[in-house]
């Protein structure tokens, strides 16, 4: 068979009938397969793109602690929440302004400084950034003797500074009514100072500033604020802490 012959057998082969069929199915699964590909070579490129950006752009971002160690005016004692304490009020502050900070409220009610001293150490299981110590009260009312009270503080700061010597330490001072003596009230209120200015620490004199005393800033024991009170401290703290975020 000579290549004339040959030609047209495959153009007689190709032009019948049920070998065009098989050719068309042919080209048509060919080409969904072609399309099959392109899809998931897109798909697969999307996802690339997409976990690149949420990589590059996370949206969860880790934010600074700031913590607040105390007693039962820290806790927000008497309120319903303590979504009602300065703590919580301070937050409001710093989520105003857009700054990535976390307050967290670690106060127990009825601390005392040894109370905060034992429990220092797994307070201290989480990076702070900025620390506020407010305690003392509590020994105060209860008559400790002022040594063992400013040792137990000293303690506290000294386990902050071991864990991270970067974390800033606010100190937050604290007054006695006059009914626990002169000599006595005011060795109280001078600790605080000593304690601040020998750790180098920033110092809030008096954390019920404009609230201590003031009938309808408390509760009814005339000791624990209100929440109009709570909102006032929140204020004082703000001063001090501010300059720090």
């Amino acid at each position: 068979m000579n290549m004339a012959q040959n030609k047209q057998l495959v153009s007689n082969l190709l032009n019948y009938r049920p070998y065009k069929l098989l050719k068309f199915c042919y080209f048509l699964v060919l080409s969904m397969w072609m399309l099959s590909c392109g899809d998931n070579t897109n798909k697969q490129n999307t996802t690339s793109a997409t976990e690149v950006e949420e990589t590059e752009n996370p949206s969860d971002k880790e934010t600074k602690t700031i913590l607040f160690f105390g007693d039962s005016i820290t806790a927000g004692y008497g309120l319903d929440t303590t979504d009602n304490a300065y703590p919580a009020f301070v937050q409001q502050k710093i989520d105003s302004l857009k700054l990535d900070y976390t307050v967290v409220n670690s106060g127990v009610s009825g601390e005392t400084s040894a109370g905060g001293r034992s429990r220092i150490d797994w307070i201290l299981n989480q990076d702070i950034e900025i620390f506020i110590l407010e305690l003392g009260a509590n020994d105060g009312l209860r008559g400790v003797p002022l040594s063992e009270t400013q040792n137990n503080l000293q303690a506290i700061i000294d386990a902050v500074k071991q864990k991270s010597p970067d974390t800033e330490i606010i100190l937050a001072g604290m007054e006695l009514p006059p009914n626990m003596g002169q000599a006595y009230t005011s060795q109280f209120r001078n600790m605080y100072a000593e304690l601040a200015k020998k750790n180098e620490v920033v110092f809030i004199p008096f954390i019920l500033k404009d609230v201590g005393g003031i009938a309808e800033l408390n509760q009814n024991d005339g000791i624990h604020p209100t929440i109009e009170g709570h909102k006032i401290i929140a204020n004082t703290v703000w001063e001090y802490l501010k300059p720090l975020l």
